[in-house]
């Protein structure tokens, strides 16, 4: 059994960054296809502005962005500073904020996850 939390950081500027979102992705959905695992996916900072873009139907990444969905979460503070809250609302993706509106990472090491950053 394996705990990954794996954090995209990435934003939506340039290709690279579309690179990183998906090695992000590809990962997240190997550790949640073995039922052993614990994944927690985070999407943070300007990650946050992939939502609106990955629920696009039409989106490259979309299917892949469905299959780990249900794992997804996104730092609170980091939806209204990038102000894509309606867009995170409509998705019906969960907030994270147990850090002064931040996710916590030292409490997944606390919970021994492997923090890995795309």
């Amino acid at each position: 059994m394996v705990n990954a939390a794996i954090l995209i950081l990435a934003g939506t500027e340039s290709h690279s960054d579309s690179g990183r979102l998906l090695n992000g992705l590809e990962a997240a959905k190997e550790f949640a296809e073995n039922d052993e695992d614990e994944l927690e996916l985070i999407f943070d900072g300007a990650a946050t502005q992939w939502i609106e873009e990955l629920e696009d139907e039409n989106h490259d990444y979309h299917d892949l962005y469905q299959s780990v969905k249900d794992e997804a979460a996104v730092c609170d503070y980091c939806v209204g500073a990038f102000d894509v809250d309606d867009a995170v609302d409509d998705a019906g993706v969960v907030r994270i904020d147990e850090n002064e509106g931040h996710p916590s990472v030292r409490s997944l090491v606390d919970d021994d996850y492997e923090i890995i950053t795309f």
